[in-house]
């Protein structure tokens, strides 16, 4: 599981920071937190193949987070092959694709299957065998959703175990696997004793909106949170006037939720270097990294 930051500026992109956007890369799957204006010029440059998104999770409608869709969605399209997208946003999300597409010439061949989340307490919006997708509405100045991406536990086979009861390999694995008990030669296998839980990882993504309870709910236990730091908190009050987090309410968000490590990112146009934001929220959350454009990062089970 990897993270790439495609965009780590708020509303106004910089020099050195493209606007909102996040690539969650897991097997097959790309799931995009996002798509700013230029970010498929920023995968691109990641060396993203942009034929990889298979997923479109958007927190709300303003244009930072989403003017990169159509060029985004254009270039995928430019196949022969139909390939499904899954775009989940929040309410209005399905008119307002259908204005894109509408605004856009373009003969699209995408099987796009859109979802409009509202959601006052995080519940499960996608589920597959591998993970789930959580969603709970935060707290901004318009409809505005948050994401965290669960994968499942597993259960890996005690090798050793099974060699010294004389169980061999074979199909009657996957039920141990499932974490079911099986008989094999007239032996009741225990699962607990023929497998070992392996705990599944979790990244949150929190961006564009004032401190909320439904952002602790979501981040709750995150190996990685995700979240804006769009203020120094010297400017608290607006931070409060726009809706948005400073560094140390972003730093209170993960303490309260539990978080491994905290990753802020959508950082206001006015700030040169990020040292006193990282300063800030380091007064409140020790292990904290201001995201910068194209970085990566590897998510990593909790030992």
């Amino acid at each position: 599981m990897e993270l790439i930051f495609l965009g780590t500026s708020a509303m106004v992109p910089t020099k050195e920071r493209n606007v909102s956007g996040v690539f969650l890369s897991y097997g097959a799957e790309g799931i995009l937190f996002d798509c700013g204006e230029g970010t498929q010029r920023q995968m691109n440059i990641a060396g993203i193949n942009r034929n990889r998104v298979t997923r479109i999770l958007i927190t709300h409608w303003h244009a930072d987070h989403v003017a990169g869709l159509p060029g985004l969605l254009h270039t995928i399209d430019n196949k022969e092959a139909e390939k499904r997208i899954d775009i989940l946003g929040p309410k209005r999300t399905m008119e307002r694709m259908q204005y894109l597409q509408k605004t856009f010439v373009h003969d699209s061949h995408l099987n796009l299957r859109i979802q409009e989340l509202d959601a006052p307490q995080p519940v499960r919006c996608l589920e597959t065998e591998d993970y789930y997708l959580e969603c709970a509405n935060l707290h901004h100045t318009t409809a505005c959703i948050g994401f965290s991406f669960v994968e499942k536990d597993k259960r890996k086979i005690n090798v050793q175990y099974l060699k010294e009861q004389g169980v061999k390999e074979g199909p009657h694995l996957q039920k141990l696997q499932k974490g079911e008990s099986i008989l094999y030669k007239n032996k009741i296998i225990d699962v607990d004793k023929a497998t070992t839980i392996v705990k599944g990882r979790k990244v949150t993504f929190i961006v564009d909106t004032k401190f909320c309870e439904n952002a602790i709910r979501l981040a709750r236990n995150a190996d990685v949170l995700i979240c804006e730091a769009s203020y120094a908190d010297k400017l608290q009050e607006k931070a409060e006037l726009y809706k948005h987090l400073t560094a140390g309410q972003a730093a209170q968000i993960a303490s309260q939720a539990g978080a491994r490590q905290l990753i802020v990112t959508h950082f206001s146009q006015r700030y040169k270097n990020t040292l006193d934001i990282q300063a800030d929220a380091r007064t409140v959350f020790d292990n904290v990294i201001c995201a910068e454009d194209f970085m990566k990062v590897k998510v990593e089970r909790e030992k």
